[in-house]
């Protein structure tokens, strides 16, 4: 299905539309499809989330505390009423 439709440019678009038709030999009708679908089609892609990294920081060392214990942790950090 083809749609037929007048299409109003800006300036700084039409400049740049007809530079890319000589550049390239493509008619307007191809470079405006194709910049149009490359412009939806960036549209429904999210964004790239940013990486996480995680940096690890020394905790010292308290003899006869197990780090794995967090019940234990807490009780030496906050004392008996953190419960």
């Amino acid at each position: 299905m083809h749609m037929r439709t007048t299409l109003t440019l800006e300036d700084d678009v039409a400049g740049r539309l007809r530079a890319e038709m000589h550049r390239s030999g493509k008619s307007m009708n191809e470079l405006v499809n194709e910049y149009l679908r490359a412009g939806l089609n960036a549209k429904q892609l999210p964004p790239a989330a940013k990486r996480f990294k995680v940096h690890p920081a020394a905790m010292g060392s308290v003899p006869g505390l197990n780090y794995d214990n967090i019940g234990e942790l807490l009780e030496h950090l906050e004392g008996p009423p953190h419960r």
